[in-house]
């Protein structure tokens, strides 16, 4: 059943229709090879950047694509479609990295980094997370330390997508008493060693590293933003990437109704279609529905960045966004799985590797217990996060 387009114009359909045909050409027929080398075609970066969705939303001077929210939603949702693991490419390294500087980085900043990471000739990554800090960002151990003009950085970061393929670590860390700052480390800087992470349930083909600072050196100049306004900064970034999520659940989780219905229509049983029997039907029907909630929901926080609002106006609209859509993503998949039996199970059939994909949605950027607090301190006015 074709998604509802009502409301668009007809340049976000261009870009919907053109982000469908490279999934449907360029990813889907790859996915399930790259899953099982645990690795996707490097070659996939530099097209992404050739036909411009590296650098959706980002200035024409910059050879960006000029762009909406709306229009860089609807070309993350083919994306989660046809690949989870490309599409938290993007996710991460435009939505992340490249929009952030696009934000806050110096005239300078933004010439050296902004036309590398929109051609596709760069990759960022976003350094947050560390072994013993996830969603209380707030206490994280690595440190910055100046040294004349320099910064001298060290700590350790884990399950950083595109670790080990970016130029580039945006990298948050702590200064003391002032607090927490970002600052632009290229990934080449001696002291800075990343290591793939292996054996993941999902996003197998995605690049996921820790990166270890050991005394990493960096100019002054590479420092984003102002001193101690580093936490700030991120979770304006995680704001707009958890809309980027939402719009790759969505993806992941229509893909799965798509071959699910697909499948039902041609597997037998008992001489006629499954599609026939009315509990199949229910799985299909509950499926599509929560697929289109999830949408609009999604739909709407990028219409809201749109219309010019700032991150915290729009923040817990996206958490509402992110945290149902994560969760759709898992009952879809898991639903459109039980539509195939057993032969779900295998891989030769996409409904598993959709399954592990969506797992994850519900935990990084903020894991769904993450969003109900946020949306109900939004409610009540009392704060449960501390």
């Amino acid at each position: 059943m074709p998604a509802p387009d009502f409301g668009l114009t007809d340049t976000q359909r261009d870009i919907r229709a053109m982000a469908a045909d490279f999934v449907d050409t360029e990813i889907a027929p790859h996915a399930r090879a790259w899953d099982r080398a645990e690795s996707v075609d490097r070659g996939i970066v530099k097209r992404l950047g050739d036909l411009g969705f590296l650098g959706l939303t980002i200035a024409e001077e910059y050879g960006g694509t000029p762009a909406d929210m709306l229009s860089y939603v609807l070309a993350t949702e083919e994306l989660g479609r046809g690949d989870s693991s490309v599409r938290g490419i993007v996710s991460v390294s435009l939505g992340l990295v490249t929009k952030t500087i696009a934000a806050h980085g110096t005239a300078e900043q933004k010439s050296a980094w902004l036309p590398q990471l929109v051609s596709g000739n760069a990759l960022g990554c976003f350094a947050l997370t560390e072994p013993g800090t996830g969603s209380d960002a707030g206490s994280l151990a690595t440190r910055a330390v100046r040294d004349g003009g320099d910064w001298l950085i060290s700590g350790t970061k884990m399950f950083i997508t595109n670790g080990t393929w970016a130029k580039v670590a945006l990298t948050f860390a702590r200064t003391g008493d002032d607090g927490i700052t970002a600052f632009l480390v290229p990934t080449d800087s001696p002291g800075l060693t990343a290591s793939e992470v292996h054996g993941k349930l999902g996003l197998r083909g995605q690049a996921t590293a820790e990166l270890v600072y050991d005394a990493v050196r960096v100019p002054d100049t590479a420092r984003l933003g102002d001193v101690g306004r580093g936490l700030g900064i991120a979770m304006a970034a995680l704001t707009h990437g958890r809309v980027s999520v939402a719009a790759g659940a969505v993806g992941v989780a229509q893909a799965s109704v798509d071959a699910a219905v697909r499948y039902a229509t041609e597997r037998t049983q008992f001489g006629k279609p499954i599609a026939s029997f009315q509990l199949v039907q229910e799985l299909l029907a509950d499926s599509e529905v929560d697929v289109r909630a999830s949408r609009l929901l999604t739909h709407q926080v990028a219409r809201m960045v749109d219309a010019g609002m700032a991150p915290k106006e729009f923040a817990t609209d996206a958490s509402i966004a992110k945290y149902h859509a994560g969760e759709t993503a898992v009952r879809v998949t898991n639903n459109c799985l039980q539509v195939f039996g057993g032969y779900g199970y295998i891989d030769e059939y996409p409904l598993g590797k959709y399954l592990r994909d969506a797992r994850v949605l519900t935990l990084y950027e903020g894991t769904s217990q993450i969003q109900k607090l946020i949306i109900g301190r939004a409610l009540t006015g009392v704060n449960a996060l501390v």
